[in-house]
């Protein structure tokens, strides 16, 4: 892995066992949520990854996945035919109002994703969130788990709120900006850290915070 923290990259398994062995060392109450591998949680990067994230903003998993489903199987995941797409297309999908209009901005913003990936993990998240209905959240879920960067953590994530709830004892669920300060002794490891507290959550709640 590369020494400069913003260019560290995920990029399988060796560098996932790698961060959590540094994460352990620093803070050993992780233990039960490092206990097995960390899945990678990679994915291709490009518009339909980035649509995904905006389809599961504010809805479960579940809902996120039967939606994202509808959309692949219009062809709506492919940038130019989303920009061609009327409200009612997008609508029948089972895409809000709001989310409408954030994926048809999106579709026709021009994004160049192929210079995201040399950008630091907060240059990337910055031109990110410039897009409209691209909030911190869904940016720092893109440059985990599209980009790789192994130190995104995305502390407005309500999963990784309770899981961090209930593997520190703390006495209420943290919100994004006090989750986001304890977040930063885990740097330059914080998106394996994101992963760690996904597993958690699975194993206390028995569902997945994230797909």
């Amino acid at each position: 892995m590369p020494q400069d923290p913003s260019a560290r990259r995920i990029l399988g398994p060796a560098c996932l066992a790698e961060g959590a062995a540094w994460l352990l060392r620093a803070e050993p109450r992780f233990a039960p949520a490092l206990a097995e591998p960390l899945p990678p949680r990679l994915k291709p990067a490009g518009f339909a990854a980035l649509l995904e994230a905006i389809v599961g903003q504010q809805v479960s998993t579940a809902s996120a996945a039967a939606i994202t489903a509808r959309l692949v199987a219009a062809g709506l995941n492919d940038p130019a035919r989303a920009a061609a797409a009327t409200e009612d297309e997008l609508r029948a999908c089972g895409l809000s109002r709001p989310k409408v209009r954030y994926v048809s901005a999106l579709a026709r913003s021009g994004l160049d994703y192929a210079a995201l990936q040399d950008l630091p993990v907060a240059e990337a998240v910055a031109r990110l969130v410039a897009l409209p209905g691209i909030g911190r959240w869904t940016a720092e879920i893109y440059a985990l788990s599209c980009l790789g960067h192994a130190d995104a953590f995305p502390a407005g994530d309500l999963a990784l709120q309770e899981a961090a709830r209930v593997l520190f004892e703390l006495p209420a669920r943290p919100d994004e900006r006090s989750l986001r300060a304890r977040a930063a002794a885990w740097s330059p490891w914080g998106s394996v850290a994101a992963r760690a507290l996904w597993v958690y959550y699975r194993q206390i709640r028995g569902r997945e915070g994230i797909r």
